[in-house]
């Protein structure tokens, strides 16, 4: 299961770095491109920003700060889903999502101090993020909706038809 895990997140990475690869080449430099548009309204535009701090922008220019605080993230997460979680298919996926993003955009932030974001939705104003941040929120929401209602009913102990409750009377 472990294995199955590292592979996912060495795929969801790679295509993470690739994209930005080609994000770079194709979109930088002002370059705005509609990816998705319904009628007359523009839903998501391919636009080249770089962000140099953490989500939202926040911590801009902390660039030593948000390197340490992603690596020590990215550990202790790694290893509370592997110690609890290691049996569980659909956990260790979805962790793999996560952990692949926060990679993704670790390896941007050490290799060019900033991380490549291009996906612009238009429908609303919203920030402008990537693949990799698709990857940790989407994994995040699936990991949480797993959790809290179906990895528990694997692990209820479920009472024997003959056992009977012992009274003090």
């Amino acid at each position: 299961m472990i294995i199955c895990m590292i592979i996912i997140t060495a795929v969801l990475a790679a295509a993470d770095q690739l994209i930005k690869i080609w994000a770079v080449r194709e979109l930088a430099g002002g370059v705005s491109k509609q990816f998705l548009k319904i009628a007359d309204n523009e839903i998501i535009n391919l636009t080249y920003t770089e962000n140099t701090g953490a989500a939202f922008s926040i911590m801009s220019g902390k660039q030593w700060f948000t390197i340490g605080f992603a690596t020590l993230a990215l550990v202790i997460f790694a290893v509370y889903v592997i110690k609890n979680y290691r049996n569980s298919k659909p956990a260790m996926i979805f962790s793999a999502m996560v952990i692949s993003g926060g990679i993704g955009n670790l390896i941007d932030r050490v290799r060019i101090g900033y991380v490549v974001d291009y996906i612009e939705v238009r429908l609303f104003r919203f920030a402008i993020f990537n693949f990799a941040d698709v990857c940790v929120t989407v994994g995040i929401v699936l990991l949480m909706i797993y959790v809290l209602f179906f990895s528990g009913k694997s692990r209820q102990e479920i009472p024997a038809e003959n056992e009977t409750e012992i009274s003090d009377e």
